[in-house]
Parts: structure tokens; C-alpha cells; sequence
């Protein structure tokens, strides 16, 4: 009877998910039929190059949360600062339309430069605006993390103004790409963009699978105190995630700046939002579940802006994420808490 009446209320909080889920798919596939298919191919490459984004920073959240079980909301922040030292790098070394350097070592440079300032942003926000409050109640760092994140709104305001800035990525390395049929076009930048995502993403499953650093994280993620015990240094760890995590972000942004063209100061706020949506959808705490979760709102993203309109597209992701957190809070991999007693 206990049993019974446990599938009955699974099933009860998992209906209104199903059936929001039946009603979009109806929606998609009548939108299908009125613009063809191959308008729903076009916009589902834009989703794939989209997610892939959100993908990177989404595995900063889940990466500092399994380790410290902390939402560092300053995070999309820090993808924000990538975006512009990537714009800095570009303009400083000629701007996109006469470069003084190839094309190729201009790329090179702009990641690397996003990759390792951002990675240091990150371990400076963890040494001074949240290892000082380990011990302190949770709502302290996260209450910390949303005051990291309007200082560096507004630091980048005061030094960049409130204008766009555009990486010009046409001028810097063309118009061209891949056709697939007549109508369907996706540029080599996206493509770019989506294998270099895809690369990062197989790296970084290699560092935390394979070795030391990656075995340091996980038995610090899975019980801190006891990892200390081990020998294990804590203090290193975080900051090493908290490095990885960044870079990743810094170099989200410069793909972002590379596809999209323009950037500007307050662009950390909603992608932090929406990569942290991506993290909750996934599962946070799972790295391959932060890839998934990229792939979906990208493409829920896109499809709201292609097949209705794109106010509605916000609206759309963030009702997933009130979706999940009510029906399946662990997310589509993650995996329920374990209690230590």
C-alpha cells in the first residue's frame, strides 16, 4: 500500500511536467507544418551553437557548487569580464579589420587571454568574498556572490561605458560556412564555436576523470573534512575549480562576442541566469548534465524566438526552470543527495 501510494505521487508531481512537455511538442510540431522544415532546421543549429555557450558556463555552476554546494551568482559576471579582455586582445592587436597578427594567432590570443584572466577573476573572488565565510551561515556567500556580481557590473560600466562594443567577427574572418540544401546556412564561426565547446567540455570530463587534480576535486566534493584528513589540500582545490571554472566562463564569452558581435556590461547578468537554469535542468553537480542542460535552453531559446516571438523566449526558459525545481529538483542526470550522519 506504502508503495503504491509513493508511484501515485511521483506520478502526481510529474504530470503537469509531462503534460507542459506534450503541449510544447504539439506547439513545435504545428509551427513544423505552417514554416517547413527547413526553417526548424536552421533555428535548431542556432540552438545547438547556443547551448553549446550556455554549456560552459553552466559547468562553472555545477562545478562549484559540487565542491563547495555554493551558487556562485557572481559567475555570469565573470563571463562577462572574458568577453571584454577578448575585445581588449582584439582591439589592441588591430581591431578585426586590419589585424597585425594571423587570424588564426589572433583567436589563440584572445581565448587565452579570456581563459587565464577570467580563471584569475575566479580565484580571487573565491580567496576574498568566500573562503573568509565557509563557516558562516549559507545565505552569507550567496548574499556575498550577489554583491561580487553588481561590482563587477558596475566596475565594467565605470571603465567601459554603457555602449555596446562589437567584435566585428564578419570583418575578422568572413562570411562563409556550410550549406546544407538551399535554404538551410550555418557559418564556419558557429561551427567554430560548437567544436571548440565540445572540446573544452572533453577536456575538462578528462582533468576531473583522469587525474590528480580531478580525483582532488571529487573527494573534496564528496566529503571535505574528510579529504583534509587524507592530506588532501582544500584550500588549493577550490581555487583550482574555481580557475577552471572562470576560464571556462572567459572563453564562453568570447564565443559569445565571436558569434553574436556585440557585448556590453549588464551581458553577464541573464547568461548567468539562464546557464545556471541550464546547471538546475541538467542536474547541478553533474558535468555531463551541464552539457545536456546547455543544449536544451539554447534550443528552447531558440525556438521561442523563431516560432513566436522573441519576447517570449526568456519566459520560456525560466518556466523551465519553475518546471524542474517543482517536478524533478535533481535535475534529468543528477542524482539525490547523499546525507552524511
Amino acid at each position: 500500500m506504502r508503495e503504491n501510494q509513493r508511484v501515485s505521487d511521483s506520478v502526481r508531481r510529474a504530470l503537469p511536467g509531462f503534460l507542459a512537455a506534450a503541449g510544447a511538442v504539439a506547439l513545435l510540431g504545428f509551427e513544423i507544418a505552417d514554416k517547413g522544415w527547413a526553417f526548424f532546421f536552421q533555428i535548431t543549429l542556432n540552438g545547438i551553437t547556443l547551448g553549446a555557450v550556455y554549456a560552459l558556463i553552466a559547468l562553472g555552476y555545477t562545478m562549484i557548487y559540487g565542491i563547495l554546494k555554493l551558487l556562485n551568482f557572481a559567475h555570469g559576471d565573470v563571463y562577462m569580464v572574458g568577453a571584454f579582455i577578448g575585445y581588449g586582445v582584439l582591439t589592441s592587436l588591430g581591431g578585426p579589420l586590419n589585424p597585425s597578427v594571423p587570424v588564426w594567432l589572433l583567436i589563440v590570443l584572445m581565448f587565452g587571454a579570456a581563459m587565464l584572466g577570467s580563471g584569475l577573476l575566479g580565484v580571487a573572488i573565491e580567496r576574498f568574498a568566500y573562503r573568509p565565510l565557509r563557516a558562516a551561515p549559507r545565505i552569507a556567500p550567496l548574499i556575498s556572490a550577489l554583491g561580487v556580481s553588481f561590482f563587477l557590473q558596475n566596475s565594467a560600466l565605470l571603465l567601459f561605458g554603457a555602449s555596446y562594443r562589437s567584435y566585428d567577427p564578419f570583418s575578422l574572418l568572413g562570411f562563409g560556412g556550410a550549406h546544407f540544401g538551399s535554404s538551410v546556412f550555418i557559418s564556419w564561426i558557429r561551427i567554430g564555436v560548437v567544436i571548440g565547446a565540445i572540446a573544452l567540455m572533453l577536456a575538462l570530463i578528462f582533468l576531473v576523470g583522469r587525474t590528480q587534480v580531478g580525483k582532488a576535486m571529487r573527494a573534496v566534493s564528496f566529503d571535505r573534512e574528510a579529504a583534509a584528513m587524507m592530506g588532501i589540500d582544500v584550500d588549493r582545490v577550490i581555487a583550482a575549480t574555481f580557475f577552471i571554472g572562470s576560464a571556462l566562463a572567459g572563453a564562453a564569452g568570447v564565443m559569445f562576442g565571436l558569434v553574436f558581435s556585440q557585448i556590453f556590461h549588464f551581458m553577464g547578468f541573464l547568461a548567468g541566469l539562464k546557464g545556471f537554469t541550464a546547471a538546475v535542468v541538467g542536474g547541478i553537480g553533474s558535468i555531463p548534465g551541464a552539457m545536456l542542460g546547455g543544449l536544451i535552453v539554447g534550443l528552447v531559446e531558440q525556438y521561442a524566438q523563431g516560432y513566436l516571438n522573441g519576447n517570449w523566449s526568456d519566459l520560456f526558459v525560466f518556466a523551465i526552470l519553475i518546471v524542474f525545481m517543482l517536478v524533478r529538483p535533481n535535475g534529468l542526470l543528477g542524482t539525490r543527495a547523499i546525507t552524511k550522519v
